[in-house]
């Protein structure tokens, strides 16, 4: 359960600055380590249930335009076990 809530923190402070970095810049960043090269992060956190490197999610595509924007809109774990909820860590 102490990964699991690593794991809630980690992508919550990883969301949070890709919003930051949206917000600035006005686009996604290209990956997540755009976020360690342009100062936002020291060092980009582990997925700690897996130990490989995050999912990184591209932005929905937009409805209007059609088109996706570039970049990464979010992360997920890349591990296939369960969480104590049920739920797979890729999941949440």
């Amino acid at each position: 359960s102490a990964r699991g809530a690593v794991l809630r923190e980690n992508r919550y402070r990883l969301r949070d600055l890709i919003d930051q970095y949206q917000s600035d810049k006005g686009k996604y960043p290209e990956t997540l380590e755009a976020l360690v090269t342009d100062g936002y992060l020291r060092k980009i956190p582990p997925d700690p249930i897996s130990g490989e490197p995050w999912v990184e999610v591209p932005p929905e595509t937009d409805s209007a335009t059609g088109e996706a924007p570039a970049g990464v809109f979010d992360v997920k774990s890349a591990s296939g076990q369960n969480g104590m909820n049920g739920v797979p860590y890729g999941e949440w």
